[in-house]
């Protein structure tokens, strides 16, 4: 990236999910395009590390479970005290602790699936706006989900990630909808992205993987975050509820999976 662009200079961003992976991604492409950001994640030790890594009074990190209310309340009420309200949300938390078709699906994991990757991206929304105007600041933010192709295509053996990402594109659109013309909504939906997440889905066959791309190669956690920068700076403007498919052209194939 070329380091004189700062199209988000002076802007201030959550991204949770953000210890690692595409979440961490997005966070230092943000600070590098002149943001501060607040990273949130389960893990305490690893949201710290990661913070470590970003210069002084760039970024900060509160630990938590992205579906709990407190958290989200600890993450604002932070957000607001050390920088003064929030320009960007980055809705990147998101899980898939089941595998295997539809028919044995364990309904307690979808509930867990849904309320992590759906509910919670709703109610962090619904938090930034505070009433539209409490966090966002100026009255006017930009909201960016992490969604998938997932949701476009059905992939053998993440059916309900699938679906909880499917939802995440439609709740996408409505939100932009409903809050425009002061808050723009988008998504990101991207196909195999080299992360531990997504490990299973590529680990000891990455060519053959890549090889149904037409670009030959998986996704990089850079290629995401670079979409998210985009669509929260200003050359994005005229862009509101939008699905932005990140897939080395893989939904031009047949099959993904």
């Amino acid at each position: 990236m070329d380091s004189q662009c700062q199209r988000l200079r002076g802007k201030i961003a959550i991204v949770t999910g953000a210890s690692r992976g595409i979440g961490l991604a997005i966070a230092e492409r943000l600070v590098a395009e002149g943001a501060r950001v607040c990273l949130t994640a389960r893990g305490e030790d690893a949201l710290a590390d990661a913070v470590a890594t970003f210069p002084a009074g760039a970024a900060i990190g509160v630990a938590g479970h992205a579906d709990e209310a407190n958290h989200r309340a600890q993450v604002l009420d932070a957000v607001v005290r050390e920088f003064g309200g929030l320009d960007i949300l980055v809705n990147n938390a998101g899980i898939n602790p089941a595998y295997g078709p539809l028919e044995s699906a364990d309904l307690d994991a979808a509930r867990k699936i849904l309320d992590v990757n759906v509910l919670a991206t709703l109610a962090w929304t619904q938090g930034a706006l505070g009433h539209r105007g409490l966090h966002f600041r100026e009255r006017r933010g930009t909201v960016v989900n992490v969604s998938s192709v997932s949701a476009q295509v059905p992939a053998a053996g993440i059916g309900l990630y699938g679906i909880s990402k499917a939802a995440v594109s439609h709740l996408t659109r409505t939100l932009a909808a409903e809050l425009a013309p002061e808050i723009r909504v988008n998504a990101v939906a991207p196909a195999v992205v080299k992360t531990k997440f997504a490990s299973a889905l590529y680990e000891g066959r990455e060519e053959q993987v890549a090889a149904s791309y037409p670009l030959q190669r998986l996704g990089t956690p850079d290629d995401v975050a670079s979409a998210v920068a985009f669509l929260a700076c200003a050359d994005a403007s005229w862009i509101t509820g939008q699905v932005l498919v990140l897939d080395g052209g893989l939904l031009n194939t047949s099959s993904i999976g």
